[in-house]
Parts: C-alpha cells; structure tokens; sequence
C-alpha cells in the first residue's frame, strides 16, 4: 500500500496536480505491481518565501514572483 508525498511550490493548477497524481499512480502500479486504488498519493504545496536555495529565499530570485536583492 505505498503512500507517497510530494512537495511542491504553490501555483499549480487542479488539473496539473490531478495528472500529478494519475502518472505517479500509474509508474507505482506497473512498477511495484500493486492495485491503483491502494495508492495513496499527497501533495503538500509550500509557499516560495518558505524555501531557499544558495541561501536566497526563492521568492526574492529573479523570475520566481520575487525581487532579486544584491
């Protein structure tokens, strides 16, 4: 009964986590061999203030909905 969590930036689509969740169940079925409905998938979305990289926040990188401070 595999449980998996991903972590991912808020801003995805419904429909973009949907897909997320039908291509993770499907690559856990062909490859473990277990059945679609024992697959437990959870997606825990993060804000981008809450999450750095190098030591910048990536909400202040350029390009990433933030300003890049020098």
């Amino acid at each position: 009964m595999p449980f998996v969590t991903v972590q991912i930036a808020k801003g995805h689509s419904v429909d973009q986590k949907r897909e997320l969740a039908k291509a993770l169940t499907d690559t856990l079925v062909s490859t473990l061999g277990t059945k679609p409905e024992w697959v437990t998938i959870h997606i825990d979305e993060f804000e981008r203030e809450n999450w750095a990289v190098g030591g910048e926040l990536h909400s202040d990188k350029p390009g990433k909905g933030g300003k890049h401070h020098t």
